[in-house]
């Protein structure tokens, strides 16, 4: 069960809503990256102490894709350079992280710096962060003393029925376990295909890239992210220009190649950029593209890795 109080935070005056809820009054719609955005911060620790919390999980979480919505530009690392390394390991489904780092993932999101994710304690306590510097917290108990320091602050709690950002309990997109059925079938694919590409979603809008053979597989296997969704794709093809030639004349693709050192990248391009894309790939082993749209995206295989007692936790 969510937890049974939830209280949006914002910087906005109830004062200044219309009629219909909407604000009205002069405040801005972005962090000022200041004593504004510290009082949120302050405001979260407040409902984390009287809940009794000091660690949190990362649910759902994202970078941004190729499509950035934030109101502010993106910067690299996506605002977790400090938190995480820059393969961002440790930024997954499920990851167990402090209170303060909890808190500075809730900074990167109040500055729309890329990142964003849901934190929870199962429950018991939750928080979410919104488009314009909206933050929803739930709790399992009143916390009236939370509410009060968070007025102390400057800001405004006010009771809702729930976040509207809580998680869906619609029918996830990824259903299947990666277990070892899965990677049975995968090795029989290996026996026929001999190579095959694996792409890796270790957070929403973004994944790594594997070519698998008989030979890598249990290393590949051994070093993927938790929870992760995979996607099994044909081969790369060694002709780039014939590849580079299938790309549609109108419409976005995703185009993946590998690089003479074996590095593998991927991009979302439409015909506006086919030129800069094949200066791009120029001298490049092998590619392949890829459908942009869901229901247009069929790979061979497609599963979650589950948790190590075997049960699927991740809400793909």
């Amino acid at each position: 069960m969510p937890p049974s109080f939830v209280h949006r935070i914002t910087k906005y005056d109830p004062a200044d809503r219309d009629e219909l809820g909407r604000y009205t009054g002069a405040e801005d719609t972005v962090s000022d990256h200041g004593p504004v955005e510290g009082a949120y911060l302050a405001a979260i620790a407040a409902f984390a102490e009287a809940a009794g919390i000091t660690r949190l999980a990362i649910r759902e979480p994202a970078v941004a894709g190729s499509v950035h919505f934030g109101v502010e530009p993106p910067v690299e690392g996506h605002g977790l350079g400090g938190l995480f390394p820059p393969d961002l390991t440790g930024y997954h489904d499920g990851a167990d992280v402090s209170l303060p780092v909890a808190l500075e993932l809730v900074r990167a999101m109040l500055r729309d710096q890329g990142a964003w994710c849901r934190l929870e304690v199962r429950d018991v306590f939750s928080v979410h962060v919104g488009w314009d510097q909206y933050v929803y917290v739930g709790t399992d108990r009143p916390c009236a003393d939370a509410v009060t320091r968070t007025r102390e602050l400057g800001l405004f709690p006010e009771p809702v029925a729930a976040s509207p950002y809580a998680v869906e309990h619609d029918e996830p997109e990824v259903t299947e376990t990666a277990d070892e059925d899965f990677w049975a079938r995968l090795l029989t694919t290996l026996a026929s295909r001999q190579t095959v590409l694996l792409e890796e979603g270790y957070v929403r809008n973004a994944a790594r890239w594997h070519r698998l053979t008989p030979d890598n597989l249990d290393t590949v296997r051994a070093g993927l992210s938790p929870r992760a969704v995979l996607h099994v794709w044909p081969d790369l093809t060694p002709d780039v220009g014939a590849v580079l030639a299938t790309l549609p004349k109108e419409g976005s693709a995703e185009f993946v190649w590998e690089a003479q050192d074996g590095t593998i990248s991927h991009t979302i391009v439409d015909e506006s950029e086919y030129q800069q894309l094949a200066a791009l790939v120029a001298g490049s082993r092998a590619a392949c593209t890829l459908p942009v749209y869901l229901d247009e995206r069929n790979p061979l295989l497609c599963a979650v890795l589950p948790d190590s007692d075997g049960v699927l936790r991740a809400r793909w």
